[in-house]
Protein backbone atom coordinates (compact mmCIF):
# COMPACT_ATOMS: atom_id res chain seq x y z
CA UNK A 1 0.00 0.00 0.00
CA UNK A 2 2.99 2.17 -0.39
CA UNK A 3 1.68 3.43 -3.67
CA UNK A 4 -1.86 3.92 -4.87
CA UNK A 5 -3.11 4.58 -8.32
CA UNK A 6 -5.70 7.17 -9.21
CA UNK A 7 -7.18 7.99 -12.53
CA UNK A 8 -7.57 11.59 -13.45
CA UNK A 9 -9.63 12.85 -16.37
CA UNK A 10 -9.01 16.01 -18.21
CA UNK A 11 -12.11 16.21 -20.37
CA UNK A 12 -14.33 14.09 -18.19
CA UNK A 13 -14.59 11.13 -20.61
CA UNK A 14 -11.18 9.66 -21.18
CA UNK A 15 -8.80 8.62 -18.48
CA UNK A 16 -5.56 10.56 -18.75
CA UNK A 17 -3.50 8.01 -17.06
CA UNK A 18 -3.06 6.61 -13.65
CA UNK A 19 -1.25 8.62 -11.09
CA UNK A 20 0.52 7.01 -8.24
CA UNK A 21 0.92 8.54 -4.82
CA UNK A 22 3.78 7.97 -2.50
CA UNK A 23 3.25 7.10 1.12
CA UNK A 24 4.25 10.61 2.08
CA UNK A 25 1.68 12.14 -0.26
CA UNK A 26 -1.01 9.79 1.11
CA UNK A 27 -0.02 10.68 4.67
CA UNK A 28 -0.26 14.36 3.78
CA UNK A 29 -3.70 13.88 2.17
CA UNK A 30 -4.98 11.90 5.14
CA UNK A 31 -3.51 14.37 7.63
CA UNK A 32 -5.12 17.25 5.72
CA UNK A 33 -8.46 15.46 5.75
CA UNK A 34 -8.16 14.69 9.47
CA UNK A 35 -7.28 18.30 10.23
CA UNK A 36 -10.35 19.49 8.33
CA UNK A 37 -12.58 17.06 10.27
CA UNK A 38 -10.98 18.01 13.58
CA UNK A 39 -11.47 21.70 12.85
CA UNK A 40 -15.20 21.03 12.52
CA UNK A 41 -15.24 19.80 16.12
CA UNK A 42 -12.55 22.09 17.53
CA UNK A 43 -15.03 23.89 19.81
CA UNK A 44 -16.80 20.71 20.94
CA UNK A 45 -15.65 21.03 24.57
CA UNK A 46 -16.76 24.65 24.68
CA UNK A 47 -20.14 23.76 23.17
CA UNK A 48 -20.50 20.89 25.62
CA UNK A 49 -19.89 23.26 28.56
CA UNK A 50 -22.42 25.72 27.17
CA UNK A 51 -24.97 22.94 26.75
CA UNK A 52 -24.41 21.85 30.35
CA UNK A 53 -24.84 25.45 31.54
CA UNK A 54 -28.01 25.73 29.49
CA UNK A 55 -29.35 22.52 31.04
CA UNK A 56 -28.48 23.81 34.52
CA UNK A 57 -30.26 27.11 33.82
CA UNK A 58 -33.29 25.26 32.50
CA UNK A 59 -33.37 23.20 35.69
CA UNK A 60 -33.02 26.34 37.82
CA UNK A 61 -35.80 28.01 35.87
CA UNK A 62 -37.94 24.92 36.31
CA UNK A 63 -37.33 25.20 40.04
CA UNK A 64 -38.25 28.90 39.99
CA UNK A 65 -41.31 28.08 37.92
CA UNK A 66 -42.29 25.38 40.39
CA UNK A 67 -41.84 27.83 43.28
CA UNK A 68 -44.04 30.38 41.56
CA UNK A 69 -46.60 27.70 40.73
CA UNK A 70 -46.70 26.62 44.38
CA UNK A 71 -47.01 30.24 45.48
CA UNK A 72 -49.86 30.81 43.02
CA UNK A 73 -51.61 27.64 44.25
CA UNK A 74 -51.27 28.78 47.88
CA UNK A 75 -52.70 32.19 47.05
CA UNK A 76 -55.57 30.58 45.15
CA UNK A 77 -56.34 28.35 48.14
CA UNK A 78 -56.31 31.39 50.43
CA UNK A 79 -58.62 33.28 48.07
CA UNK A 80 -60.98 30.30 47.90
CA UNK A 81 -61.07 30.11 51.72
CA UNK A 82 -61.82 33.83 51.97
CA UNK A 83 -64.57 33.56 49.36
CA UNK A 84 -66.08 30.62 51.25
CA UNK A 85 -65.97 32.58 54.54
CA UNK A 86 -67.61 35.58 52.88
CA UNK A 87 -70.30 33.38 51.38
CA UNK A 88 -71.02 31.78 54.78
CA UNK A 89 -71.16 35.19 56.47
CA UNK A 90 -73.60 36.46 53.83
CA UNK A 91 -75.82 33.38 54.21
CA UNK A 92 -75.86 33.71 58.01
CA UNK A 93 -76.61 37.45 57.84
CA UNK A 94 -79.49 36.81 55.44
CA UNK A 95 -81.00 34.17 57.73
CA UNK A 96 -80.38 36.35 60.77
CA UNK A 97 -82.24 39.28 59.20
CA UNK A 98 -85.18 37.12 58.18
CA UNK A 99 -85.53 35.27 61.53
CA UNK A 100 -84.12 37.70 64.10
CA UNK A 101 -81.65 35.11 65.45
CA UNK A 102 -78.14 36.58 65.98
CA UNK A 103 -75.55 35.48 63.41
CA UNK A 104 -73.24 34.30 66.22
CA UNK A 105 -75.70 31.52 67.04
CA UNK A 106 -75.81 30.21 63.46
CA UNK A 107 -73.20 27.67 62.40
CA UNK A 108 -74.71 26.03 59.32
CA UNK A 109 -72.89 25.85 56.00
CA UNK A 110 -75.93 26.34 53.81
CA UNK A 111 -78.91 28.65 53.89
CA UNK A 112 -81.21 25.70 54.56
CA UNK A 113 -79.09 24.51 57.50
CA UNK A 114 -78.96 28.02 58.99
CA UNK A 115 -82.73 28.42 58.58
CA UNK A 116 -83.35 25.11 60.32
CA UNK A 117 -81.02 26.14 63.12
CA UNK A 118 -82.73 29.50 63.52
CA UNK A 119 -86.15 27.83 63.67
CA UNK A 120 -84.90 25.44 66.35
CA UNK A 121 -83.44 28.33 68.38
CA UNK A 122 -86.66 30.31 68.12
CA UNK A 123 -88.73 27.25 69.11
CA UNK A 124 -86.54 26.73 72.18
CA UNK A 125 -86.69 30.41 73.14
CA UNK A 126 -90.50 30.45 72.93
CA UNK A 127 -90.99 27.17 74.78
CA UNK A 128 -90.19 28.64 78.19
CA UNK A 129 -87.82 25.80 79.06
CA UNK A 130 -85.23 28.17 80.45
CA UNK A 131 -85.20 29.30 84.09
CA UNK A 132 -86.92 32.47 85.28
CA UNK A 133 -84.73 35.02 87.04
CA UNK A 134 -86.21 37.45 89.58
CA UNK A 135 -84.44 40.54 88.30
CA UNK A 136 -84.86 39.63 84.64
CA UNK A 137 -81.25 38.53 84.33
CA UNK A 138 -79.80 42.03 84.58
CA UNK A 139 -76.27 42.27 85.87
CA UNK A 140 -75.79 44.26 89.10
CA UNK A 141 -72.48 45.37 90.50
CA UNK A 142 -71.57 43.83 93.83
CA UNK A 143 -73.27 45.54 96.77
CA UNK A 144 -71.02 47.58 99.00
CA UNK A 145 -71.68 48.33 102.63
CA UNK A 146 -72.00 51.86 104.00
CA UNK A 147 -68.68 51.54 105.85
CA UNK A 148 -66.87 50.34 102.67
CA UNK A 149 -68.22 53.34 100.74
CA UNK A 150 -67.18 55.79 103.44
CA UNK A 151 -63.70 54.19 103.52
CA UNK A 152 -63.03 55.16 99.87
CA UNK A 153 -60.28 57.78 99.98
CA UNK A 154 -60.80 59.28 96.51
CA UNK A 155 -63.59 61.83 96.97
CA UNK A 156 -64.96 61.51 93.43
CA UNK A 157 -65.14 57.71 93.67
CA UNK A 158 -66.74 57.93 97.12
CA UNK A 159 -69.42 60.37 95.88
CA UNK A 160 -70.12 58.12 92.89
CA UNK A 161 -70.44 55.08 95.17
CA UNK A 162 -72.84 57.00 97.44
CA UNK A 163 -74.95 57.98 94.42
CA UNK A 164 -75.01 54.37 93.18
CA UNK A 165 -76.00 53.07 96.64
CA UNK A 166 -78.10 55.96 97.92
CA UNK A 167 -80.51 53.54 99.58
CA UNK A 168 -77.82 52.85 102.22
CA UNK A 169 -77.74 56.53 103.22
CA UNK A 170 -81.46 57.32 103.45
Amino acid sequence: MAEEKKETRTDGNEPQGERTFTQEEMNAIIADRLNRERSKYADYDEMKKKAEQFDANQEANKTELQKETDRANALQAKLDAMNKATELRDIREKVSKSTGVPTDLLSGDTEEACSDQAKAILAFAKSGKYPKVKDGGEAHPPVMTKDEILAIKDERKRIKAIEDNIELFE
